[in-house]
């Protein structure tokens, strides 16, 4: 068993599920996260978390820790640096197009290119009441703030760079599990 894969192995154990196929494991404190696929290591990434404390509690702007699964994947088709709001695009993009990278006319940190919206597994833990992740609407997606990616800077979501999550976004899937640990 690869070692890193060895808690998402224990939590699912415990929970009665099995482990899916493809997982991701995002780590807070080195601010990287691992794509595997079939207990193999596919691909590494530099991320942004949460700038403050890890914290699964509604309202923290913490990056929720445990086990999650993509329940829902958004933007299909969107060419890199779409900016959504309410999950919608809203046709202004950053990067290459109409925008700066780093212009904050459009109220600082965006939501861009593509979004993984994450719902927790673990029963009061990141599920349910004052902990729910799906509720508090955290997702891994890219950002406008590409040269900020590797230190915190989000509010709770995990960033990648706009050309990471286009191609990460091709390689999971809905149900996908997604473990956050420290």
């Amino acid at each position: 068993m690869n070692k890193p894969l060895e808690l998402v192995t224990k939590t699912c154990a415990a929970l009665g599920i099995k482990p899916t196929e493809r997982i991701l494991l995002a780590r807070i404190s080195t601010q990287t996260m691992q794509f595997f696929r079939g207990g193999e290591l596919v691909r590494g990434y530099v991320i942004s978390t949460s700038r403050r404390p890890p914290s699964n509690l509604k309202d923290s702007l913490g990056t929720p820790r445990g086990l999650h699964a993509i329940t829902e994947r958004i933007g299909a088709g969107q060419p890199p640096g779409m900016v959504f709001k309410g999950r919608v695009p809203t046709g202004r993009h950053f990067g290459e197009y109409d925008l700066p990278p780093d212009d904050d006319r459009e109220g600082g940190a965006l939501i861009t290119s593509r979004i993984l919206w994450l719902g927790g597994l673990e029963d009061g833990v990141n599920r349910g009441g004052d902990v729910d992740t799906h509720d508090r609407y955290i997702y891994i997606h890219g950002t406008n703030r590409e040269h900020l990616i590797g230190r915190p800077q989000s509010s709770g979501c995990v960033l990648l760079r706009n050309l990471d999550i286009i191609g990460l976004y091709e390689e999971v899937r809905a149900g996908d599990m997604v473990m956050i640990v420290d």
